[in-house]
């Protein structure tokens, strides 16, 4: 249970310095200037901070629920086939939805599939080499 708790905790700060490497550089700054008419002008630090834990506590709460169900015969194979999951779920369907409603450059929503990739795999690697279930 303590390494859950450590675990998610350290996810979650790694969710915001991930986001905040992913979308605060030069690049993704360009890539989303198609957001900018939308965009919020400040950011709610607080609600972003618990947020990010929140999604901490969830992610790796999800992966010990469906660890058996996980293909690979060790924890770091599990942690790279829920970090696909992850990906197709929170981001390609998200990027999807977007391609289809709102009129965005495809170097954008690339960048986002990309960059989601390489995160959820990180969170997949992570949880696969530090979680276990309860026998």
């Amino acid at each position: 249970m303590l390494t859950y708790v450590i675990v998610s905790v350290g996810s979650g700060v790694l969710f915001g310095i991930l986001d905040g490497v992913i979308n605060g550089n030069p690049l993704a700054r360009r890539l989303n200037e198609v957001y900018k008419p939308i965009a919020r002008t400040e950011l709610n630090l607080p609600a972003g901070i618990a947020l990010d834990l929140a999604y901490g506590f969830a992610m790796a709460g999800i992966f010990l629920l469906i660890w058996q169900s996980l293909p690979g015969a060790t924890g770091i194979l599990k942690g790279l086939c829920f970090g696909l999951l992850a990906w197709f779920f929170r981001v390609v369907m998200s990027t999807a939805s977007q391609w289809m409603m709102f009129r965005i450059p495809a170097a954008t929503l690339l960048y986002g599939l990309a960059t989601g990739l390489a995160e959820m795999l990180a969170f997949g690697v992570l949880y696969g080499l530090t979680l276990r279930p309860l026998a």
